[in-house]
């Protein structure tokens, strides 16, 4: 090795140190040795399906308020209205029937990184609770695979279409555009009908609530006594089996 080569690896090697000197003192102590271990135990997951309106976001917020320890809300409205860029809305909130809409393509995709999110909390020891309207078969399946090995509770979220256009029909503050309402000519729009023939379908689920007979309270308990009480969960897992 030449002396000016020399001189440029000495150079390199003090510029290497000076970076991990410095790093060290923007770290605190022992904050690389000492990052906790992943939890031993997932957390556990509740994914609510049902259409639009059937009341689901109202369960989360009952889940979030009543239940032990954190519970984070994951759902597609989040995703839709936190997440997903204005110009490829309403993403993952796609009605039935609009397989040629310009943003069709992204779906699979939207799903599969919701889900996988979804895991990741779930193994960082996170409980997530999730409001989704699955109508895809496909990606219905390829979703439960993501959660392979995870605690899923899939509950089905039902509510009767009039009551649903009731409530499309009151509205609701904040996304008073976002809802097909009835007129007076075609009281239940066919985009309604749409998502209430398709969302329970084929309707494995680990349990059912309905909407009109149980308040977002009540569900959030009849949810609590399931998990607690068992069986042990396993709509996810025939699911993806169902796909193979």
């Amino acid at each position: 090795m030449s002396q000016g080569q020399a001189t440029r690896s000495t150079r390199g090697c003090s510029r290497v140190i000076h970076f991990i000197a410095v790093l060290q003192r923007r770290l605190p102590i022992g904050s690389i040795a000492d990052v906790p271990e992943r939890p031993a135990t997932a957390g556990q997951i509740v994914i609510l399906n049902g259409a639009p309106r059937s009341g689901k976001s109202s369960i989360v917020t009952a889940i979030q308020d009543s239940f032990d320890g954190p519970w984070m809300n994951l759902g597609v409205d989040v995703f839709v209205r936190h997440v997903t860029p204005r110009r490829y809305r309403p993403g993952m909130g796609l009605r039935p029937g609009e397989e040629g809409h310009a943003i069709a393509p992204l779906l699979p995709a939207l799903y599969a990184a919701l889900y996988d999110s979804i895991a990741a909390h779930s193994r960082a020891g996170l409980n997530v609770v999730v409001d989704v309207g699955h109508y895809d078969r496909t990606i219905l399946a390829e979703s439960a695979r993501r959660l392979a090995a995870l605690p899923v509770l899939f509950v089905g979220v039902r509510c009767p279409i009039e009551v649903v256009m009731e409530r499309r029909n009151a509205g609701q503050a904040g996304r008073e555009s976002e809802y097909a309402t009835g007129s007076e000519a075609d009281p239940i729009p066919a985009p309604v009908r749409r998502w209430q023939d398709a969302v329970h379908v084929p309707g494995i689920y680990d349990l059912e609530v309905d909407t009109s007979l149980l308040s977002p309270e009540e569900c959030a308990v009849a949810i609590r006594r399931r998990l607690e009480g068992g069986p042990a969960p396993s709509a996810f897992r025939r699911l993806a089996d169902s796909a193979k």
